[in-house]
Protein backbone atom coordinates (compact mmCIF):
# COMPACT_ATOMS: atom_id res chain seq x y z
CA UNK A 1 0.00 0.00 0.00
CA UNK A 2 1.02 3.47 -1.28
CA UNK A 3 2.74 5.62 1.90
CA UNK A 4 0.29 8.20 3.01
CA UNK A 5 1.98 11.46 1.88
CA UNK A 6 1.41 15.59 3.72
CA UNK A 7 3.18 18.03 2.07
CA UNK A 8 3.57 20.93 4.49
CA UNK A 9 3.77 24.10 2.90
CA UNK A 10 3.33 27.84 2.37
CA UNK A 11 1.40 29.40 -0.76
CA UNK A 12 4.04 30.93 -1.98
CA UNK A 13 7.10 29.57 -1.44
CA UNK A 14 9.28 28.40 -4.80
CA UNK A 15 10.81 25.57 -3.20
CA UNK A 16 7.44 24.31 -1.77
CA UNK A 17 6.34 24.50 -5.41
CA UNK A 18 9.16 21.97 -6.96
CA UNK A 19 7.33 19.40 -4.94
CA UNK A 20 3.71 19.85 -6.03
CA UNK A 21 5.00 19.64 -9.54
CA UNK A 22 6.74 16.59 -9.17
CA UNK A 23 3.73 15.01 -7.23
CA UNK A 24 1.31 16.15 -9.75
CA UNK A 25 3.68 14.76 -12.57
CA UNK A 26 3.93 11.56 -11.34
CA UNK A 27 -0.03 11.38 -10.09
CA UNK A 28 0.63 10.69 -6.55
CA UNK A 29 -2.59 11.42 -3.94
CA UNK A 30 -1.40 13.77 -1.11
CA UNK A 31 -2.50 16.25 1.16
CA UNK A 32 -1.32 19.71 1.67
CA UNK A 33 -1.58 21.68 4.86
CA UNK A 34 -0.40 25.11 4.86
CA UNK A 35 0.89 27.15 7.79
CA UNK A 36 2.43 30.74 8.30
CA UNK A 37 5.74 31.23 8.15
CA UNK A 38 6.04 34.40 10.05
CA UNK A 39 4.10 32.42 12.64
CA UNK A 40 5.07 29.09 12.62
CA UNK A 41 3.17 26.70 14.73
CA UNK A 42 5.14 24.78 17.39
CA UNK A 43 4.06 21.62 16.20
CA UNK A 44 5.70 22.61 12.48
CA UNK A 45 9.00 23.71 14.12
CA UNK A 46 9.25 20.17 16.10
CA UNK A 47 8.93 18.51 13.34
CA UNK A 48 11.13 20.55 10.83
CA UNK A 49 14.77 20.36 11.88
CA UNK A 50 15.60 23.69 9.79
CA UNK A 51 12.38 25.36 10.58
CA UNK A 52 11.68 25.56 6.59
CA UNK A 53 9.41 24.42 3.98
CA UNK A 54 8.55 22.21 1.86
CA UNK A 55 8.20 19.05 4.92
CA UNK A 56 7.08 16.06 3.50
CA UNK A 57 5.10 13.79 6.23
CA UNK A 58 5.25 10.04 4.80
CA UNK A 59 2.99 7.34 6.96
CA UNK A 60 3.47 3.77 6.37
CA UNK A 61 1.16 0.92 8.09
CA UNK A 62 3.42 -0.43 10.94
CA UNK A 63 5.69 2.63 11.29
CA UNK A 64 6.06 5.81 12.93
CA UNK A 65 5.30 9.22 10.91
CA UNK A 66 8.80 9.92 8.77
CA UNK A 67 9.53 13.31 8.02
CA UNK A 68 11.72 14.83 4.46
CA UNK A 69 12.91 17.87 4.46
CA UNK A 70 14.35 19.79 2.03
CA UNK A 71 12.78 20.08 -1.42
CA UNK A 72 15.75 18.73 -3.50
CA UNK A 73 15.47 15.60 -1.48
CA UNK A 74 12.16 15.44 -1.36
CA UNK A 75 11.86 15.11 -5.16
CA UNK A 76 14.95 12.29 -4.84
CA UNK A 77 12.58 10.39 -2.49
CA UNK A 78 9.64 10.53 -4.97
CA UNK A 79 11.94 9.63 -7.76
CA UNK A 80 12.74 6.33 -6.08
CA UNK A 81 9.13 5.73 -4.64
CA UNK A 82 6.32 6.77 -6.83
CA UNK A 83 5.22 5.48 -9.55
CA UNK A 84 4.49 7.15 -13.10
CA UNK A 85 7.36 9.15 -15.41
CA UNK A 86 10.56 9.37 -14.16
CA UNK A 87 11.95 12.75 -14.18
CA UNK A 88 15.17 12.44 -14.15
CA UNK A 89 18.06 11.41 -16.75
CA UNK A 90 18.29 7.44 -16.88
CA UNK A 91 21.97 7.83 -17.68
CA UNK A 92 23.97 8.60 -14.47
CA UNK A 93 26.24 11.85 -15.71
CA UNK A 94 22.94 13.24 -17.58
CA UNK A 95 21.58 12.81 -14.11
CA UNK A 96 24.47 14.52 -11.96
CA UNK A 97 24.68 17.41 -14.63
CA UNK A 98 20.70 17.55 -14.19
CA UNK A 99 21.32 17.68 -10.25
CA UNK A 100 23.86 20.53 -11.31
CA UNK A 101 21.34 22.83 -13.04
CA UNK A 102 19.10 21.99 -10.43
CA UNK A 103 21.64 23.79 -7.73
CA UNK A 104 22.05 26.33 -10.87
CA UNK A 105 18.51 27.09 -10.57
CA UNK A 106 18.51 27.52 -6.67
CA UNK A 107 20.95 30.33 -7.22
CA UNK A 108 18.72 32.07 -9.34
CA UNK A 109 16.07 32.24 -6.78
CA UNK A 110 18.60 34.53 -4.86
CA UNK A 111 18.91 36.50 -7.62
CA UNK A 112 15.59 37.15 -8.50
CA UNK A 113 14.57 37.29 -4.64
CA UNK A 114 17.63 40.20 -4.77
CA UNK A 115 15.63 41.63 -7.69
CA UNK A 116 12.34 41.76 -6.07
CA UNK A 117 13.66 42.83 -2.60
CA UNK A 118 15.98 45.69 -4.02
CA UNK A 119 15.19 48.85 -1.96
CA UNK A 120 16.80 51.57 -4.58
CA UNK A 121 17.98 51.85 -7.97
CA UNK A 122 21.84 50.95 -6.76
CA UNK A 123 20.55 47.26 -5.56
CA UNK A 124 18.01 46.41 -8.30
CA UNK A 125 20.12 47.23 -11.43
CA UNK A 126 23.12 44.95 -9.28
CA UNK A 127 20.15 42.56 -8.84
CA UNK A 128 19.35 42.86 -12.47
CA UNK A 129 23.06 42.06 -14.01
CA UNK A 130 22.57 38.82 -11.71
CA UNK A 131 19.42 37.73 -13.42
CA UNK A 132 20.98 38.15 -17.01
CA UNK A 133 24.19 36.67 -16.22
CA UNK A 134 22.25 33.78 -15.12
CA UNK A 135 19.67 33.86 -18.18
CA UNK A 136 22.25 34.08 -20.88
CA UNK A 137 24.28 30.95 -19.51
CA UNK A 138 20.59 29.44 -19.45
CA UNK A 139 20.06 30.41 -22.88
CA UNK A 140 23.20 28.70 -24.36
CA UNK A 141 22.03 25.67 -22.59
CA UNK A 142 17.86 24.90 -22.73
CA UNK A 143 17.52 22.53 -25.39
CA UNK A 144 13.30 23.32 -25.41
CA UNK A 145 10.55 23.22 -25.61
CA UNK A 146 11.86 22.18 -22.21
CA UNK A 147 15.05 22.22 -20.75
CA UNK A 148 16.20 19.24 -22.28
CA UNK A 149 13.54 18.55 -25.26
CA UNK A 150 10.28 17.17 -24.74
CA UNK A 151 10.18 15.74 -21.66
CA UNK A 152 9.61 17.54 -18.35
CA UNK A 153 12.42 17.22 -15.51
CA UNK A 154 13.18 17.66 -12.61
CA UNK A 155 15.43 20.85 -13.78
CA UNK A 156 11.94 22.16 -14.84
CA UNK A 157 10.27 22.18 -11.73
CA UNK A 158 13.27 24.02 -9.64
CA UNK A 159 12.72 26.75 -12.51
CA UNK A 160 9.34 26.95 -13.14
CA UNK A 161 8.55 28.67 -9.61
CA UNK A 162 11.68 31.06 -10.22
CA UNK A 163 9.88 32.08 -13.90
CA UNK A 164 6.01 32.12 -12.48
CA UNK A 165 7.81 34.52 -9.58
CA UNK A 166 8.64 36.97 -13.28
CA UNK A 167 5.75 36.47 -14.73
CA UNK A 168 3.67 37.44 -11.21
CA UNK A 169 6.11 40.80 -11.84
CA UNK A 170 5.12 41.12 -15.48
CA UNK A 171 1.87 41.65 -15.19
CA UNK A 172 2.48 45.16 -14.06
CA UNK A 173 5.41 45.82 -15.15
CA UNK A 174 7.72 45.13 -18.15
CA UNK A 175 10.97 44.40 -16.37
CA UNK A 176 12.49 43.31 -19.84
CA UNK A 177 14.40 40.64 -17.90
CA UNK A 178 13.52 38.28 -20.84
CA UNK A 179 13.98 40.67 -24.18
CA UNK A 180 16.81 39.03 -26.07
CA UNK A 181 16.52 35.14 -25.14
CA UNK A 182 14.39 33.48 -26.70
CA UNK A 183 14.67 29.83 -26.13
CA UNK A 184 13.92 31.09 -22.56
CA UNK A 185 11.20 32.53 -23.47
CA UNK A 186 9.61 29.46 -25.33
CA UNK A 187 10.82 27.67 -22.45
CA UNK A 188 8.97 29.59 -19.74
CA UNK A 189 5.85 29.63 -21.59
CA UNK A 190 5.94 26.06 -22.09
CA UNK A 191 6.09 26.03 -17.94
CA UNK A 192 3.59 28.12 -17.62
CA UNK A 193 0.63 26.40 -19.32
CA UNK A 194 1.83 23.26 -17.89
CA UNK A 195 -0.92 21.52 -15.57
CA UNK A 196 1.27 20.80 -12.74
CA UNK A 197 2.78 23.63 -12.46
CA UNK A 198 -0.78 25.86 -13.10
CA UNK A 199 -1.99 23.34 -10.05
CA UNK A 200 0.95 24.23 -7.98
CA UNK A 201 0.01 27.47 -6.83
CA UNK A 202 -3.02 29.08 -5.21
CA UNK A 203 -5.80 30.54 -7.58
CA UNK A 204 -4.52 33.85 -6.25
CA UNK A 205 -0.81 33.43 -6.36
CA UNK A 206 -0.18 37.32 -7.97
CA UNK A 207 -1.86 38.92 -6.04
CA UNK A 208 -0.22 37.28 -3.18
CA UNK A 209 3.03 37.42 -4.87
CA UNK A 210 2.57 41.46 -5.53
CA UNK A 211 1.20 42.16 -1.96
CA UNK A 212 4.37 41.13 -0.33
CA UNK A 213 6.63 43.03 -2.60
CA UNK A 214 4.09 46.17 -1.95
CA UNK A 215 4.51 45.60 1.52
CA UNK A 216 8.14 45.20 0.85
CA UNK A 217 8.42 48.51 -0.57
CA UNK A 218 10.04 47.37 -3.45
CA UNK A 219 12.22 49.29 -5.84
CA UNK A 220 11.01 47.22 -9.22
CA UNK A 221 7.14 48.24 -9.07
CA UNK A 222 8.24 51.81 -9.12
CA UNK A 223 9.09 50.79 -12.48
CA UNK A 224 5.54 51.00 -13.40
CA UNK A 225 5.45 54.43 -12.79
Amino acid sequence: MMAKLTLISFPTCPFVQRAVIALKEKGVDFDVTYIDLANKPDWFLALSPLGKVPVLKVERDGHEPAIVFESAVILEYLEETAAGVKLHPADPLERAQHRSWMEYGSQLLGDIFKFNSAKDVTELDAARQGVLAKFKRLEDTVTGPFFAGEQLSYVDTVFAPAFRQLDALETVVHTGLFDGFPKLSVWRQALAVRPSVKAAVPDNFVELHLTRLRNNDAQVLKLAA
